[in-house]
């Protein structure tokens, strides 16, 4: 990626701070998720135990893709050069990522349709394998803006761009442990949850775990950290938020270790945020673009950019639903800030017949 010299407006700039707050608040919140889910087949070691790890994101799974929503059609009303650019080359991962997501959201809400042991365990694989596909190719594609995807002028349309890699460009070692890197942060991100959600044996193992795949997290963050920053560093920014990025792991490691749950969980949730709030500094001003062999003009934040008065109807709009969203957010996370245990599950239900 080459420095842009950009003459962005006040409110372009706003909307591509306001997609990135989007997009964090989705893998903060979202992380956990995915964790819990590639959890279920292996912290929960009978039915009840599997009810209960699915009960502590019963509640709020669901809302927490909204900002996954939300960040994708902020992308296609504000910047649709952006969007249509992704799109344009990258159909396979978009394609995958939505089956993955897909697979995720039926297991969840067909996993107890039917008593059998066979039926409720298929849907607990689909829920592992989709919260695992996602956050794998999430991280090979952030990775990848770090990087900065190739792109050149379209022969179709010589006012468009499209991205000139494939697939397969995209799995370079940097990628790769993009991705990697990002399924055991949340793997951690989601035990953390766990145990600061559940009590008993889920908790027990939960703590365990999370000691165990926050060392991985810590040796293959700080890999991907000073990658990125030694290849692709933006200055002195980039290492301050690699250094607190570092800090939130450990500090999550030492509070798990020392029983402190609450602060482990938040520890994770900085550290994700100080990671993606790096990727996106990156990404500024040509979101994640490579424009080397783009003469002309640049495939950038001005010129990617929906008009201004579009931005200002959608600010407006922002203005008024955000707040709503955010307070009716955190009123559903106050409502179920319980830990929950077996014998929170009704045991007039019935068990699940052995087949």
């Amino acid at each position: 990626m080459i420095p842009l010299a950009v003459d962005a407006t006040p409110l372009q700039v706003t909307w591509f701070i306001l997609i990135a707050v989007l997009w964090i608040g989705y893998l903060v919140l979202e992380g956990f998720d995915y964790g819990v889910g590639m959890l279920i087949p292996f912290l929960g070691r009978n039915e009840t135990e599997k009810r209960v790890i699915v009960n502590t994101i019963g509640p709020v799974w669901d809302g927490n893709e909204v900002w996954l929503l939300t960040a994708g059609g902020a992308t296609f009303a504000a910047f649709p050069g952006w969007y249509a650019t992704l799109f344009s080359g990258l159909y396979i991962p978009l394609f995958l990522i939505l089956f993955g997501l897909i697979i995720r959201g039926v297991s969840f809400e067909y996993r107890a349709k039917r008593p059998e042991t066979h039926w409720r365990r298929a849907f607990d694989r689909m829920a592992c394998i989709g919260s695992f596909l996602v956050p794998l190719l999430f991280g090979v594609a952030f990775a990848n803006f770090v990087i900065g995807l190739p792109v050149e002028m379209s022969t179709v349309n010589p006012s468009l761009h499209v991205v000139t890699t494939g697939t397969l460009g995209l799995l370079s070692p940097f990628g790769l442990l993009g991705g990697v890197v990002l399924v055991v942060l949340f793997l951690f991100h989601g035990a953390n949850y766990l145990a600061l959600k559940t009590k008993g044996e889920v908790h027990a193992r939960a703590r365990s775990f999370s000691l165990k795949v926050g060392v991985l997290a810590i040796l293959g963050g700080a890999v991907f950290l000073l990658w990125s920053n030694l290849a692709y560093g933006t200055g002195v920014i980039g290492w301050l938020l690699m250094l607190l990025a570092a800090a939130g792991l450990v500090v999550s490691w030492l509070m798990g270790r020392a029983g402190r749950d609450g602060w482990a969980f938040i520890a994770t949730a900085a550290t994700i945020l100080f990671v993606a709030v790096g990727i996106f500094v990156r990404m500024f001003p040509a979101m994640g673009f490579d424009n080397t062999a783009v003469p002309g003009t640049p495939l950038d934040i001005t010129t990617a950019s929906s008009s201004e008065l579009t931005l200002t109807i959608m600010a407006v709009a922002a203005g008024i639903f955000v707040p709503i969203v955010l307070a009716y957010t955190a009123w559903a996370y106050w409502v179920n800030r319980r830990r929950i245990s077996e014998v929170n599950i009704p045991t007039d239900a019935p068990e699940p017949a052995a087949v």
